[in-house]
């Protein structure tokens, strides 16, 4: 799994809901000067949260002007809908991120996050067919070595290896999926369930002949509390990458500066220094 001496990152995951663009954009620049990793959104056509009917935004347009408008952070969704794009398509979109966000330097900072998608209400109002958990998860089976056979056709070809990071838990299908393909396993799994899963996931590279042990491994950290044990206890499970979500109109920094400091003290205790 994730080597001890990883440094630890910070993701937000800025949801794009009850805002208005213009306090998202802010958000995204606030985030980058504070001095976070990584700048998420998420694949989703309302609101999770508050009112259903709120304020809210396209996922893939926005990460190109995200893509524009930084400079250092790397970022994504958390995660990706499957389900929503061709996945030929997909990779074309991912492809073009990767070129945007270089501007011209050696390489890009955009990271694939996608799974098999959950939200029913997306699917029914957007014409997609919400079909069963294992079916979405067969359909991203099929997808994700569609997507890396067009990165390695497309013209020009991505600036790096696009980091694949894979959201989900289960053991029979997610699992595998993520041993097979992932660069990044992300989940909302706790530590005591966490050791559990990762045997798992080691089960499965050992069947799939992929060494695992380079997988990043990411995580949730409590929304409503500064739990710092809590994320203590990730960490010695071997979590590296910690992602924070935070939702409009106001985009709180105060939470996001008490992770970086804890991100800057770990980093600092292990003698390693973030990417």
């Amino acid at each position: 799994m994730t080597p001890n001496t990883a440094p630890v990152r910070l993701g937000i995951q800025l949801q794009p809901q009850h805002a208005t663009y213009t306090q998202i954009r802010d958000a995204v620049l606030r985030m980058e000067d504070l001095g976070v990793d990584v700048v998420f959104n998420w694949d989703h056509f309302f609101p999770l949260s508050g009112d259903p009917d709120g304020l809210h935004f396209e996922a893939w347009t926005m990460l190109g002007a995200w893509a524009e408008q930084t400079e250092r952070v790397e970022f994504g969704s958390l995660v990706n809908c499957n389900s929503y794009r061709n996945a030929d398509l997909q990779a074309d979109m991912a492809r073009t991120l990767d070129h945007i966000s270089a501007k011209g330097g050696d390489t890009g900072r955009f990271i694939f996050g996608t799974g098999s998608g959950w939200f029913e209400r997306d699917y029914d109002e957007y014409g997609y067919e919400f079909g069963t958990v294992g079916s979405r998860l067969d359909d991203l089976a099929e997808a994700l070595p569609r997507v890396k056979a067009r990165w390695a056709k497309l013209n020009p070809a991505p600036t790096r290896d696009i980091p694949i990071m894979i959201g989900g838990k289960g053991e029979q299908k997610t699992l595998r999926l993520v041993a097979e393909h992932a660069d990044i396993w992300h989940s909302f799994v706790g530590p005591d369930e966490l050791a559990h899963k990762l045997e798992v996931l080691n089960r499965w590279g050992e069947k799939v002949g992929r060494d695992v042990s380079g997988i990043t491994i990411s995580n949730e950290l409590p929304r409503r509390s500064l739990d710092d044990a809590y994320a203590d206890a990730l960490y010695d499970a071997g979590v590296r990458l910690f992602t924070l979500g935070i939702s409009g109109p106001a985009y709180d920094d105060a939470p996001v500066r008490h992770w970086l400091a804890w991100r800057d003290r770990r980093n600092q205790d292990a003698g390693v220094r973030a990417a």
